[in-house]
């Protein structure tokens, strides 16, 4: 019989298994991927930003920027 997954019987795993586990999760995940549906809302979303990205790509934080400021904060 299977355990289920809830938090103890997660944190019974080795950090190996537990690692499969979310790979298992997330390919899962990515396999169904065409059923997740955006709103229209969200396509507008995307579509301005990326609108303001085209306009003024010279604009904003690299990722390693905004990262080394997230830890900063701490």
């Amino acid at each position: 019989m299977e355990q289920s997954l809830t938090s103890p019987n997660i944190k019974k795993l080795s950090i190996a298994e537990r690692i499969l586990m979310v790979e298992e999760i997330w390919d899962s995940i990515a396999d169904d991927q065409a059923s997740v549906e955006v709103t229209s809302a969200q396509k507008d979303e995307l579509d301005r930003r990326l609108d303001a990205y085209n306009d003024s790509p010279d604009e904003g934080r690299s990722w390693e920027e905004v990262k080394r400021r997230l830890k900063d904060t701490k």
